[in-house]
């Protein structure tokens, strides 16, 4: 099965994933959707269960928007698909900076950061040169930030500024700019396949925040308090439910949803997933299934730092909702676990295929 998926064409490959990929978020959308009406109409849940299902609306408004810009740039070409990531990484440094104050001072390094370093960068995927792309940002501007804040004469500050700064073109400009330098890996027999990285990349981590999610909310409602002592009853649900059953949160300050065992749920699932796309991929059976868990790692514990930053600015959330922000509209809510997924996956697979 698997070598007749790999003979297929990149445009019959295309085809069955286009069906695949938007029939069933069209499917799921639609039940969802269908339980909203319901729930307005006629509630038979609680407050907190249709909070819950908000939620996981909003979670399948995000792998919309991503498979969505997917489609845009296998469709476009590899230029349009680099400059589209470009845009989408002006719109999420942006949107970063709202959350973190700055000077009159602090222009010149804005200036810097959205209209050099950001272009230079993507210039630099686009082109290929991957040797100097990898080190610019980390190296180059992470020198060239600071002095040219020190040249504005403004030392109120001066180190919270400037990291704030660097955090934000590291996560918003740097992160994403290795989903379009996967178009340009060179892997031997894949010759016009590269888009299929990309899916490959979107569909396993927002695989894993969804089900990560979805066991979250679904265990902990039959998950006995957290009070209840040595000797409560066992969870209703069968044994499966009993030893998946989330604990206390691992860092309740910053997540009060983040626990092992939901993780680890969702790390097993999403690599699974990523396993059975191993015939768009140049990889192997256990080596997509390694690939896909190293992208859900940095990609959930990426999404746990950003909620991080979030519950340090005290907002909810980084578009409509939060406090005081104004920009993309929550871009970063939809892009935060790819910004750290894309460069650990990206440098993972070229050192492992020396592509």
């Amino acid at each position: 099965m698997e070598t007749f998926l790999r003979n297929l064409s990149a445009t019959q490959q295309v085809a069955a994933l286009f069906v695949l990929v938007f029939g069933l978020l069209a499917i799921v959308s639609t039940a969802a959707f269908l339980l909203t009406l319901r729930e307005r109409r006629h509630p038979v849940h609680g407050e907190v269960w249709q909070e819950e299902l908000r939620h996981f609306r909003g979670l399948l408004g995000t792998t919309w928007f991503m498979v969505v810009i997917f489609w845009i740039g296998w469709a476009l070409g590899d230029a349009v698909a680099t400059v589209l990531f470009a845009l989408i990484a002006f719109l999420a440094l942006r949107e970063f900076i709202t959350l973190s104050p700055t000077r009159r001072s602090d222009h010149r390094s804005l200036l810097l950061a959205f209209f050099v370093v950001l272009p230079v960068q993507f210039m630099l995927v686009a082109t290929a040169r991957f040797n100097f792309f990898t080190v610019f940002i980390p190296v180059y501007v992470f020198f060239a930030i600071p002095v040219a804040s020190a040249l504005a004469d403004d030392p109120s500050h001066f180190l919270e500024r400037n990291a704030k700064l660097q955090w934000g073109i590291m996560v918003c400009v740097y992160g994403l700019s290795h989903v379009p330098a996967l178009l340009l890996l060179s892997f031997p027999g894949y010759e016009g396949k590269n888009a299929f990285l990309v899916f490959f990349l979107v569909a396993t981590v927002q695989t894993c925040m969804l089900v990560q999610h979805l066991i979250n909310r679904r265990l902990s409602a039959t998950a006995p308090p957290a009070d209840a002592g040595p000797e409560a009853p066992p969870a209703k649900g069968g044994l499966l439910r009993q030893l998946l059953r989330p604990r206390a949160p691992i860092a309740p300050h910053i997540s009060r949803s983040f626990n092992w065992a939901s993780w680890g749920v969702g790390m097993g699932v999403a690599s699974f997933v990523g396993a059975l796309l191993s015939f768009i991929t140049p990889f192997r059976f256990w080596q997509a299934f390694t690939a896909a868990l190293v992208a859900c790692v940095a990609g959930s514990m990426g999404h746990l730092v950003m909620k991080a930053l979030k519950r340090d600015r005290g907002i909810p959330n980084w578009g409509r909702k939060g406090v005081g922000v104004t920009g993309a509209n929550g871009l970063l809510d939809r892009v935060d676990a790819l910004c750290f997924a894309a460069p650990i996956f990206f440098h993972s697979v070229r050192w492992y295929f020396d592509a």
